[in-house]
């Protein structure tokens, strides 16, 4: 009984192998180009208008959230300003700069690069249906959602908290205008910002670096003035005693007042964040000349006006701007909130979209608005609820103190989550000495812990605001990502192996009638129960059978010629391939490229390949193996005719050689036309398959879906019935489904109804 079962085992391991066979095949990843110095510069000009908008505004409302009620002693300014002054160069400067920067994922950044490289080197794995071949591709790692959660509630509270304060500045030209006019221009510019999103940042893109720019010469220059014309003893600041005397005079008061302070590192995760669209130098570049000495000027210019006038504290940034350029400063506040809003709304459909692809949200419309720049993307359900959000948290708190708070805890939750990451990656990946490990460990998490206690105190006081927004999204990405494992797992049991199919013959006890059945699986091997449950009711299947695993692999993005990877399986009279179609995670549906097109053309490569390099004789104790995977780059398409498929039929066999290359008609959908060498040897069995092929496909293409439903079993929990039938079963109902996504025609769709319990 076991030895049956094992050979039977053994046969099935022969007949429908994964597709590690490939796996030598993947191009190695191309040498990465040295930029010119020309080029640097101009990205570090660019990354301005992207990284920093969100970093350089925090002057707006920093000295206003550390003393909500009011300066009691002018020594507190100078303790706060050595405060911000180490908390800046501490932070951003040597954590982000110099060691955060390094951690990138082949040119990626944010906490999802982090992770990535974590897992790739410790071999855990999230993904399920992962195999060797995937780690073989030109850039592989894993993903992660800690952290992520708290830089969505980023994107709801930046254009809050910038746009209010940059606004408010209105106050100080019209004192009697009420707080209530402030909060209604503020929500007419965030429907604004909002509704614009639609339309992409690529057409005023252009204007975002130019903008920041002169935002941060504006806010230095002001900076260098009000030291020089009010008080240049502040600089005495950059001594940290200073800051040992402020929490001696104010204890627990100075202790809480740490969460303004901590108000002037925000955006300072989007340094790594948005690495992926300059370099590391360039951001390096940028932060190190203009934005960090242009932000010590600024913070130390109003402690410079605050010791004069600490009764201005509540408008201190607009109370030290002189008044002959009030309005100009005014105006570019206002663009540059804008700025910092848009790059963190941005941030946040990326987010989403990489964990949408990572399995840990549902499926969500992502429309491209931009065909120059593929990173440019708009996610109209997330746009929406993130500018009811954001419009409630404006009119309901209507106060930037208040909002600041609820900012703190979200800022200071994701570099925590950051330190811990980088820990380890110093550990597992560069294996550091320890020594260094533990001085940078210690280091940054006793700084940020101490932050992370002061904005606690805030918590009844707006900080619960991050907190519930990071919750809701945690449970919708881990009860999306459970049901999805659990589904996964549970077709993974119920599988139909190869052997059981083989002895069904070559008609697999079916009628096969003309055409290609596409048949949509999660499982990299195997027979999917979608399969047996449609042919048991309707005992027919397509004379082809392509079985399509569409795999988001946690990698920034899978090369056009490494996406499709199509193998036999079984005997050839069965006619049943393996496809996986494989993405990354910052890899992008888009509607002009033909899904179905593609995926026939690799198909129709691969067939040639096998019959002319290799036409292996399969039988049932032979390797399923019977060609190398198709590469697009070995295929010589020099000195080649174009010849219709109408042509093609009419050759003889000796017009055909072993140098075929294939191309797409533009002209219909799924059409393929060949190019054949003039002068070709003779290969008798390409035309009959390669003719087969293309009769079957002109028969017609049947996409076959599975509609599965999860149900929890009887016998669980109160919580995992919630979960899978009511959470879970929600988000199937509202997700956009595969055939959407890949633009498949309503009558080329089939849908496999079935019920999985878990």
């Amino acid at each position: 009984m076991a030895s049956g079962q094992g050979s039977i085992w053994e046969l099935d391991q022969k007949l429908d192998e994964n597709i590690d066979a490939e796996a030598g095949r993947v191009r190695g990843m191309e040498a990465c180009k040295e930029l010119t110095a020309v080029t640097v510069l101009r990205l570090a000009f660019q990354s301005l208008g992207v990284v920093y908008g969100d970093l350089g505004t925090s002057p707006l409302y920093v000295f206003k959230s550390t003393f909500p009620q009011g300066i009691d002693d002018t020594e507190d300014i100078l303790g706060s300003l050595s405060l911000i002054i180490y908390t800046l160069t501490m932070i951003p400067l040597i954590k982000y700069v110099f060691f955060v920067m390094r951690a990138n994922d082949n040119g990626e950044g944010g906490t999802f690069a982090l992770y990535s490289l974590i897992c790739r080197h410790a071999k855990v794995n999230t993904i399920p249906n992962q195999h060797r071949t995937d780690k073989q591709l030109t850039t592989y790692s894993q993903s992660e959602i800690q952290g992520t959660c708290m830089v969505i509630g980023d994107g709801i509270l930046t254009p809050a908290i910038s746009v209010l304060s940059s606004v408010g500045g209105i106050k100080v030209d019209h004192p009697r205008m009420s707080n209530d006019v402030v909060v209604v221009i503020a929500l007419i510019i965030l429907v604004g910002l909002f509704s614009m999103q639609r339309y992409g940042t690529d057409r005023v893109g252009w204007l975002f670096a130019p903008v920041v720019l002169i935002w941060f010469l504006s806010i230095g220059t002001i900076g260098a003035y009000n030291i020089y014309e009010h008080n240049p003893k502040v600089l005495r600041a950059f001594s940290p005693h200073y800051i040992v005397k402020f929490f001696k005079r104010g204890k627990k008061r100075n202790w809480v007042s740490l969460g303004g302070i901590m108000l002037s590192i925000t955006g300072t995760e989007a340094l790594f964040a948005d690495l992926g669209h300059f370099s590391s130098l360039a951001v390096q570049i940028a932060f190190t000349v203009l934005v960090f000495p242009c932000l010590l000027l600024a913070y130390t210019g109003q402690a410079a006006y605050l010791t004069k006038y600490p009764s201005d504290v509540s408008e201190a940034f607009y109370r030290s701007i002189p008044d002959c350029v009030y309005w100009p400063i005014f105006v570019v506040a206002t663009i540059a909130a804008v700025i910092a809003s848009q790059a963190t709304i941005s941030a946040t459909f990326s987010i989403i979209k990489q964990s949408v692809a990572l399995g840990f949200f549902p499926m969500v419309k992502v429309v491209h608005t931009s065909k120059q720049f593929p990173g440019q993307i708009y996610i109209p359900e997330i746009n929406w609820i993130l500018m009811i959000l954001c419009l409630a948290i404006t009119a309901g708190f209507k106060s930037t103190t208040q909002i600041g708070h609820a900012y703190g805890i979200a800022v200071v939750a994701v570099m925590l989550v950051t330190t811990i990451l980088m820990t380890l990656i110093m550990l597992i990946v560069w294996r550091s000495n320890i020594l260094l490990v533990a001085i940078f460990t210690l280091t940054f998490l006793f700084v940020e812990m101490v932050y992370f206690s002061a904005v606690l105190f805030k918590v009844g006081q707006g900080g619960w605001v991050p907190l519930v927004i990071a919750g809701v999204f945690l449970i919708v990405m881990c009860v999306w990502h459970y049901g999805t494992v659990k589904k996964y797992k549970f077709e993974m049991q119920c599988k139909v192996p190869m052997a059981w199919i083989l002895g069904l013959g070559p008609s697999l006890g079916l009628v096969r009638v003309p055409g290609i059945g596409l048949v949509y699986t999660d499982l990299p091997r195997g027979v999917p129960p979608i399969f047996s449950h449609f042919v048991t009711h309707l005992p027919a299947i397509h004379s082809i059978v392509v079985f399509v695993c569409v795999k988001y692999l946690p990698v920034t993005t899978v090369t056009p010629e490494e996406r499709f990877y199509v193998k036999r399986i079984g005997p050839k009279n069965l006619n049943m391939f393996r496809c996986a179609v494989r993405y990354g995670y910052t890899d992008l549906h888009k509607r002009e490229d033909d899904f179905e097109n593609l995926l026939i053309k690799s198909l129709t490569q691969y067939v040639h390949q096998e019959s002319l390099i290799h036409s292996i004789s399969y039988s049932s104790d032979e390797d399923e193996e019977t060609g190398e995977p198709f590469n697009a780059e070995s295929t010589n398409v020099s000195q080649c005719k174009v010849l219709s498929e109408t042509e093609l039929c009419g050759l003889s066999s000796a017009s055909i050689t072993s140098d075929v290359s294939l191309e797409t008609f533009p002209v219909s959908r799924s059409e393929v036309r060949f190019s054949i060498p003039s002068e070709a040897s003779t290969v008798d069995s390409t035309i009959s398959d390669l003719q087969y092929l293309i009769n079957c496909r002109d028969a017609g293409i049947v996409h076959i879906f599975g509609n599965t439903i999860v149900r929890a079993r009887r016998d669980s929990n109160f919580i995992k019935r919630v979960a899978v039938n009511h959470i879970y079963a929600f988000l199937r109902r509202i997700c956009r489904e595969n055939s959407v996504i890949f633009n498949v025609p309503h009558e080329s769709l089939l849908n496999v109804g079935q019920v999985f319990y878990v």
